[in-house]
């Protein structure tokens, strides 16, 4: 798992007060980044898109309460793997210092492409290494 940390600013939120709901992945996704740069990846190159891009073909966000300006958040991204060809981001985001009580759950599913072709193409090495620092430790029982 991969722990970024953020304070909500004035531009994160609504005439109400609190984060607008798109912001929320906007959010989210800045951890992504924090996360792929943390894992050695440069992201300049990695969202030129050449060879290969990793779009977003899903997103999901549950807002569990109300976050405003000032808010003290800690972002818990875990990624996993599904197939050869994508993987899957859960993320939770907590309000310091509660942060066994999440305030936002989203996902994002992201597919890897050739980036002229269009087809998908497996997962880079790069991806590969990142997925490895963050995803959660498989634990083997003994019989």
């Amino acid at each position: 798992m991969y722990i970024h940390q953020r304070t909500v600013r004035f531009q994160d939120t609504d005439a109400a007060g609190v984060v607008y709901f798109s912001n929320g992945l906007a959010i989210c996704h800045e951890a992504y980044e924090a996360s792929l740069q943390a894992a050695g990846i440069d992201l300049k190159a990695f969202f030129k898109g050449v060879p290969v891009a990793v779009p977003i073909v899903h997103a999901s966000v549950d807002f569990l309460r109300p976050i405003s300006v000032g808010d003290r958040l800690e972002i818990h991204l875990t990624p996993h793997q599904t197939d050869s060809t994508e993987f899957e981001i859960h993320y939770q985001l907590c309000l310091e210092p509660s942060l066994d009580k999440p305030v936002i759950k989203a996902l994002t599913r992201h597919v890897c492409i050739d980036a002229q072709a269009r087809t998908r193409q497996e997962l880079p090495p790069p991806l590969i290494t990142w997925l490895n620092q963050w995803a959660p430790v498989a634990v083997v029982l003994a019989d």
